[in-house]
């Protein structure tokens, strides 16, 4: 389960299969998450680049729903 203080780093390394979706806001962030918010929380990165933290959570959830694991 994703939870909001979890940093972009635990994220990713627990649960490869949502790169992706980080990969996918890096267009709306107007730049590299993965590159420049690694050791922030899921929560400071909604802040920081205005995003829904409640539809990234839901986008990051649908990507380990959908992972063959």
């Amino acid at each position: 389960m994703i939870k909001p203080e979890m940093t972009v780093l635990d994220i990713i390394s627990q649960h490869r299969e949502t790169e992706a979706v980080f990969k996918s806001y890096d267009a709306l962030a107007g730049e590299c998450i993965c590159c420049n918010s690694l050791f922030n929380t899921l929560e400071q990165v909604a802040d920081k680049y205005q995003f829904d933290i409640h539809d990234m959570m839901q986008a990051l959830e649908n990507a380990l729903q959908s992972s063959p694991n």
